[in-house]
């Protein structure tokens, strides 16, 4: 199996952005740290609830325009998708594209991203997969010889493009820009802005599933970094950010308190958050615009009938 690995970088740069984080005013942990196995296991859960539209939204769009996305993308592509995640909408891409070469999957969490692999390899005959372990949001270099000739296509499903702040979401449209090259192009999907009936409940689900995958990040500093967090005395808290057109989630306090976490203690006051997400929403003319701004233009848009999620096509 072809992989690159770097669990031990990982594992320093988790430790480092933890405890710079929690020692800021406004505690914060990167969103990226949710995805361990765990993590990974819970969100895939979450795509699937009631009250979480995006999956179903963005799947339903791919599978109406599926042909037409086959036909953006070219014959004889390589697709490089970021936050592979289980791959189940890349399955539709892949399955409906004219002799797709190659599917590197860029994951940071290594074991799920194997799985996803040897879906992949197991389904579509003859498809060259070459899953890569890389923290997607920082640089990162693709293994030599990791994409056949052909054209490059960036795939970034489920809206989490709105996961990064607009500095660090230019960043990766031109880290992209990069290494899919002048002749490569990129499906983006992005949330579009809604009722926020709509928007809350799919980020605080009645079942308490998308709680557990916050909470988890405590569990995995706990595990990972011999941090003392009574998981049990944080709540899970949704809220939506106004100015920054974003739903957050924060980890709140639910008493005064103090964490140690590698030789090092943090102060809670009861009500005090630690922010893991923004999920930011989009309109579609500002977004073309800030891709626009970033290296990329709008060649073809695919929604759904009541616009709710938006998937872009860019060259």
């Amino acid at each position: 199996m072809d992989v690159a690995v770097h669990t031990e970088e990982q594992r320093d740069a988790f430790r480092l952005d933890v405890l710079a984080g929690l020692a800021r005013a406004q505690k914060t942990l990167p969103s990226r740290w949710l995805y361990d196995p765990r993590g990974c296991e819970l969100f895939e859960q979450i795509t699937t609830l009631p009250e979480y539209y995006p999956t179903r939204t963005e799947t339903g769009i791919l599978r109406a325009n599926a042909a037409q996305i086959a036909g953006f993308c070219g014959p004889c592509a390589n697709l490089l998708e970021y936050g592979a995640g289980a791959g189940i909408k890349t399955e539709i891409v892949i399955g409906a594209m004219d002799r797709p070469r190659a599917y590197v999957p860029v994951d940071i969490a290594a074991g799920f991203l194997d799985v996803t692999a040897m879906r992949f390899r197991q389904r579509f005959a003859g498809l060259r997969v070459t899953p890569v372990v890389a923290d997607f949001t920082a640089e990162f270099t693709l293994p030599p010889r990791v994409l056949d000739e052909g054209r490059r296509v960036a795939f970034f499903p489920g809206s989490t493009l709105g996961n990064l702040n607009a500095r660090d979401a230019g960043l990766f449209l031109q880290r992209m820009r990069r290494q899919v090259g002048p002749q490569g192009a990129a499906i983006i999907g992005v949330d579009l802005k809604k009722d926020l009936d709509v928007l809350l409940p799919a980020y605080d689900d009645a079942a308490g599933v998308t709680a557990a995958f916050n909470r988890n990040i405590l569990v995995r500093i706990n595990r990972e970094l011999g941090g003392q967090f009574p998981v049990e005395n944080f709540r899970h808290v949704a809220r939506w950010n106004g100015p920054e057109s974003a739903v957050e989630m924060h980890l709140e306090s639910a008493i005064d308190q103090v964490i140690a976490v590698g030789g090092r203690g943090f102060a809670f006051r009861r009500g005090e958050t630690i922010h893991t997400e923004s999920s930011r929403k989009y309109e579609l003319e500002s977004f073309a615009d800030f891709v626009r701004r970033n290296g990329w233009q709008t060649r073809r848009l695919w929604t759904d009938p009541d616009r709710q999620f938006a998937v872009f096509g860019l060259i």
